[in-house]
């Protein structure tokens, strides 16, 4: 395959380099609704597209910007003085032939079903705006979904990178923010919101986390009670950590208390997310599409929520090339990491990348012509199935966030 380029490195792996940064942003971070929201009105707009036509149409709904709202907060209470704000925009198919799609009752009925899903204190009709500012996207661009064949031309000339295994570290911090928002955690402690953000610092064999999660204002009855809760809660994520694979683990939970200072000095939320007053989020500022942001790997510069899923190559190849790096990692023996990076041409079939370079970093020797020759195979077979890959994409199979 002329366009596969694999080189065999003699890099120092991730996980034995002495220092590891690694976040995730969880469920009730303004970020991560963005993303999360934008990508359900993309899955929603494809079912519709291929109920109607058979076939998803052009659109992008990767334009996403989540205004804070307002909130008075006390002890044992609060109100919302003014609702959050979603503003979801960029492109859609709003009319093919004779057929009106309705874009704009699809995009906020998504809206409010992500909310009653994800955030429990989030009432959508009363807490959340949504303004809808999504328009037909241009001719040319219109243009790849009215080709003949299933396979779509890529509507972008971009890049993409992934790579395989999860460093102890990236595991971590992916495990603790789902652990922190998991059904059972949010039962045992329910006055905890869903607004988790997890920062992993390892430095050599410790890891330090720094762990954001507030409190909710209504489940606290005073500052005194504020702190006990606190204090159980870290508890409980001690408890969780100590179980990590590391010489030393230690959590910093909700550092920006201060005792003494009344509300000034706790982090409480009314309805568990820091967009209610303080913190707007945006599509694209969350985590890669594997679920964290590692500092320490190379990432690519595209927002994969709510890009269309048959044409746009920011969505399909930054999803693509961690499941083939992953693949690569899996089927092959003696292999410390493996990174994929996915190289588009604007018109050329998604399943004909421009480039597809693959880089392995051996545990010791290798058969060189084996591991290429058997890496080939495993891309080829990515690119011969991508039509089942985005049918998967199609119907949000695919995490993005």
């Amino acid at each position: 395959m002329e366009r596969l380029s694999v080189e065999v490195m003699k890099n120092v792996p991730t996980h034995c380099r002495r220092v590891e940064i690694v976040e995730r942003k969880g469920t009730g971070h303004p970020d991560y609704i963005c993303d999360s929201v934008m990508e359900a009105i993309s899955v929603a707009l494809s079912s519709e597209y291929l109920k109607r036509f058979g076939d998803v149409l052009h659109h992008n709904i990767d334009k996403g910007l989540l205004v804070a709202g307002g909130v008075k907060k006390t002890f044992g209470g609060g109100r919302v003085l003014t609702p959050m704000e979603l503003i979801v925009g960029d492109r859609a198919t709003f009319r093919a032939g004779r057929t009106d799609i309705p874009v704009e009752e699809i995009a906020k009925e998504s809206v409010a079903l992500w909310f009653k899903n994800n955030l429990r204190k989030v009432d959508p009709r009363r807490h959340v705006r949504v303004r809808v500012v999504l328009k037909p996207g241009s001719a040319e661009l219109a243009g790849i979904f009215r080709e003949k064949g299933r396979i779509k031309g890529a509507n972008d000339t971009s890049a993409a990178v992934g790579y395989a295994p999860f460093t102890p570290t990236e595991r971590a911090v992916y495990d603790s923010e789902r652990f922190l928002n998991s059904p059972a955690f949010k039962t045992a402690f329910p006055e905890t919101g869903e607004d988790v953000k997890v920062m992993g610092f390892r430095c050599a064999g410790s890891l330090d986390l720094t762990v954001a999660m507030p409190l909710m204002s209504g489940m606290v009855k005073s500052e005194k009670d504020y702190f006990e809760k606190k204090a159980r809660v870290a508890g409980a994520i001690k408890d969780f950590t100590d179980s990590l694979p590391f010489k030393k683990v230690t959590v910093n939970y909700n550092t920006l208390d201060g005792p003494g200072r009344g509300l000034g000095g706790v982090y409480m939320t009314l309805l568990g997310t820091s967009a209610e007053d303080a913190d707007s989020g945006q599509v694209g500022r969350g985590n890669r599409t594997n679920g964290v942001i590692s500092l320490m790997r190379p990432m690519g510069t595209e927002a994969a929520a709510g890009k269309n899923p048959t044409s746009h190559v920011g969505k399909i190849y930054n999803i693509l090339s961690h499941r083939m790096a992953e693949t690569v990692y899996e089927r092959i023996e003696g292999l410390e990491e493996v990174y994929v990076w996915l190289l588009s041409q604007i018109g050329s079939p998604i399943n004909a990348p421009k480039k597809v370079s693959v880089e392995i970093t051996p545990k010791g020797r290798l058969n060189q012509p084996a591991v290429k020759k058997a890496v080939s195979r495993i891309v080829e077979e990515f690119l011969l199935s991508i039509e089942h890959f985005t049918s998967e994409l199609a119907r949000g199979e695919h995490p993005v966030c």
